[in-house]
Protein backbone atom coordinates (compact mmCIF):
# COMPACT_ATOMS: atom_id res chain seq x y z
CA UNK A 1 0.00 0.00 0.00
CA UNK A 2 1.61 3.38 -0.62
CA UNK A 3 1.92 5.92 2.04
CA UNK A 4 0.03 8.81 2.48
CA UNK A 5 2.71 11.05 1.83
CA UNK A 6 3.52 9.21 -1.76
CA UNK A 7 -0.40 9.16 -3.04
CA UNK A 8 -0.54 13.34 -1.99
CA UNK A 9 2.86 13.79 -4.30
CA UNK A 10 0.34 13.18 -7.10
CA UNK A 11 0.27 15.21 -10.34
CA UNK A 12 -3.57 14.34 -10.47
CA UNK A 13 -6.11 16.31 -7.66
CA UNK A 14 -6.05 14.19 -4.77
CA UNK A 15 -9.28 14.56 -2.79
CA UNK A 16 -9.27 12.57 0.78
CA UNK A 17 -12.32 12.39 3.01
CA UNK A 18 -11.07 12.11 6.82
CA UNK A 19 -14.21 10.64 7.76
CA UNK A 20 -15.40 8.14 10.46
CA UNK A 21 -17.57 5.00 10.57
CA UNK A 22 -20.16 6.56 13.61
CA UNK A 23 -20.23 9.94 11.98
CA UNK A 24 -24.10 10.71 10.40
CA UNK A 25 -22.79 13.94 8.07
CA UNK A 26 -20.06 11.12 6.76
CA UNK A 27 -22.59 8.74 5.23
CA UNK A 28 -24.26 12.06 3.39
CA UNK A 29 -20.74 12.78 1.98
CA UNK A 30 -19.99 9.55 0.16
CA UNK A 31 -22.66 9.20 -2.30
CA UNK A 32 -21.92 12.65 -3.04
CA UNK A 33 -17.53 11.40 -3.41
CA UNK A 34 -18.98 8.74 -5.46
CA UNK A 35 -20.75 10.98 -8.01
CA UNK A 36 -17.89 13.38 -8.31
CA UNK A 37 -15.30 9.96 -9.08
CA UNK A 38 -17.65 9.00 -11.59
CA UNK A 39 -18.17 12.46 -13.15
CA UNK A 40 -14.02 13.50 -13.25
CA UNK A 41 -13.03 9.98 -13.72
CA UNK A 42 -9.23 10.08 -13.74
CA UNK A 43 -8.83 13.83 -13.42
CA UNK A 44 -9.25 13.35 -9.95
CA UNK A 45 -8.21 10.68 -7.25
CA UNK A 46 -10.28 9.89 -4.31
CA UNK A 47 -9.23 8.77 -1.19
CA UNK A 48 -10.87 7.80 1.94
CA UNK A 49 -9.43 7.73 5.11
CA UNK A 50 -11.21 6.72 8.29
CA UNK A 51 -9.82 9.05 11.39
CA UNK A 52 -9.82 5.94 14.12
CA UNK A 53 -8.08 3.62 11.81
CA UNK A 54 -5.78 6.45 11.38
CA UNK A 55 -5.16 8.47 14.02
CA UNK A 56 -1.38 9.75 13.17
CA UNK A 57 -2.54 11.05 9.93
CA UNK A 58 -5.54 12.46 11.69
CA UNK A 59 -3.42 14.46 14.39
CA UNK A 60 -0.91 15.91 11.25
CA UNK A 61 -3.26 17.58 9.94
CA UNK A 62 -5.09 18.50 12.86
CA UNK A 63 -8.22 16.85 12.00
CA UNK A 64 -10.96 18.26 14.66
CA UNK A 65 -14.01 16.88 13.06
CA UNK A 66 -15.40 15.01 10.30
CA UNK A 67 -16.23 14.87 7.42
CA UNK A 68 -13.23 17.02 6.32
CA UNK A 69 -12.35 17.29 2.78
CA UNK A 70 -9.04 18.16 1.45
CA UNK A 71 -7.65 18.64 -1.95
CA UNK A 72 -3.57 18.04 -2.70
CA UNK A 73 -0.81 18.31 -5.46
CA UNK A 74 2.12 17.69 -5.77
CA UNK A 75 2.19 17.64 -1.82
CA UNK A 76 0.39 20.89 -1.65
CA UNK A 77 -2.50 21.61 0.05
CA UNK A 78 -4.78 23.47 -1.96
CA UNK A 79 -8.10 23.60 0.12
CA UNK A 80 -9.63 22.07 3.12
CA UNK A 81 -13.26 21.86 4.29
CA UNK A 82 -15.37 20.62 6.81
CA UNK A 83 -18.94 19.29 6.98
CA UNK A 84 -21.13 18.26 3.92
CA UNK A 85 -20.30 19.70 1.03
CA UNK A 86 -22.56 20.09 -2.16
CA UNK A 87 -21.12 18.42 -5.22
CA UNK A 88 -21.22 21.69 -7.35
CA UNK A 89 -18.54 23.34 -4.73
CA UNK A 90 -16.51 19.88 -4.87
CA UNK A 91 -16.74 19.83 -8.62
CA UNK A 92 -15.49 23.83 -9.15
CA UNK A 93 -12.64 23.33 -5.97
CA UNK A 94 -11.52 20.21 -7.69
CA UNK A 95 -11.62 21.55 -11.38
CA UNK A 96 -9.55 25.01 -10.66
CA UNK A 97 -6.56 22.00 -9.77
CA UNK A 98 -6.92 20.21 -12.74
Amino acid sequence: MASFGSIIESDVPVLIDFHAEWCGPCKTVAPILKSLKEEMGDQVKLIKIDVDKNQEIAAKYQIRGVPTLMIFKNGNLLWRQSGVTPIENLRAEVSKHI
